[in-house]
């Protein structure tokens, strides 16, 4: 596939916000910069066209979509590295190229443009599919697994924890009592309950399945669970002058960002202290007050913005005890 067929079907978000906030960490000869959550490939592109001597790491658990960013990124060569893994595994992928350190780190965070687009790969409330959801197809565990395994009480646990679900007592009884009958291996399937087993009041707020297809999803992919470690883990590895930048969709990924980044932000020393360590210095510089959304125009071109919160932060001490010197390959 071209990379003009790829930029058809998929419009990095905020992508010139994104360079703008990289821009000062990426500047210099040999910059390494990571793209955690890699997709199609479309930041990378953006980032490796406008810092032309920046070195990229794209890490991504989907095969498919590394296939697809390998030949987006052929063109920029030996500049470029790709490695199949889960987002918290940041660590282990720059030192197995090399690198004790990195300048820049993005993730974009959610389920990407390649597998929504995917139909087969059951993301979708609004087409019939299997019962899939998994980000990395190598993985084992699927929504349909989940669904015909978990006790009611994980199910009712997911769906409310996950998919902040109000009815998720109702649904997690309805599949339970559904599956005694038949097995629920089919979007489809699910879509049907979960309507007929809401009221039409609550039908009128948006689409029924809409949290629940979100609970599912985190819960094959573990993607909170591996947030809470792969945030601390990237920048734990960014040279300080380094940038971090999160592209979240929902509030729960959000929320971990948010704690992270504003932790690391201000002094860890001791109330009643009279002088600051410099070991409780904080450790990152907020570069957004809040949480920055897309504009209007950035809605129009791209729907997929709209639910976008942005946040970035620099790296200005080395952590306690950590050794600065960068080892390149």
């Amino acid at each position: 596939m071209s990379d003009s067929d790829n930029s058809r079907i998929h419009t990095p978000v905020l992508l010139e916000r994104v360079i703008e906030l990289l821009a000062p960490a990426l500047t210099k000869p040999g910059a390494v910069f990571v793209d955690a959550t890699l997709g199609m490939g479309g930041h990378s592109a953006g980032i490796l066209e406008r810092f032309p001597e920046a070195i990229l790491v794209g890490l991504d658990r989907d095969p498919e979509a590394l296939g697809i960013a390998g030949q987006r990124l052929e063109r920029f060569g030996d500049r470029v590295h790709l490695v199949h893994t889960v987002y918290d595994g940041i660590r282990e992928a720059i030192e197995g190229l090399g690198f004790h350190e990195i300048d820049g780190v993005l993730f974009d965070l959610g389920v990407s443009s390649l597998q929504l687009d995917r139909v087969e790969r059951g993301f979708s409330y609004s087409k019939d599919a299997p019962l899939d959801m998994r980000m990395d197809s190598t993985s084992e565990l699927t929504a349909e697994t989940v669904l015909a395994e978990y006790s009611e009480a994980d199910l009712r646990r997911i769906f409310r924890d996950y998919g902040e679900e109000k009815l998720a007592g109702r649904y997690a009884a309805r599949i339970v009592e559904a599956r005694e009958h038949a097995p629920l291996v089919r979007s489809g399937q699910l879509v049907d309950l979960i309507t007929k087993a809401t009221p039409v009041a609550v039908q009128r707020q948006g689409h029924p399945a809409k949290r629940v297809f979100q609970a599912l999803r985190i819960e094959v992919n573990q993607e909170l669970s591996v947030l809470q470690r792969a945030i601390p883990a990237a920048v734990d590895a960014l040279a300080v002058g380094g940038r971090i930048v999160v592209e979240a969709y929902q509030s729960l990924e959000d929320r971990i960002v948010k704690r992270e980044l504003q932790a690391r932000s201000v002094s860890s020393a001791p109330a009643g202290l009279p002088v600051e360590l410099p070991e409780h210095r904080p450790e990152l510089k907020l570069l957004i007050r809040g949480a920055e959304l897309a504009d209007e125009d950035e809605k129009a071109a791209n729907p997929r913005a709209t639910p976008v919160r942005l946040r970035a932060a620099e790296r200005v001490r080395p952590a306690t005890g950590r050794d600065d010197t960068r080892r390149r390959p």
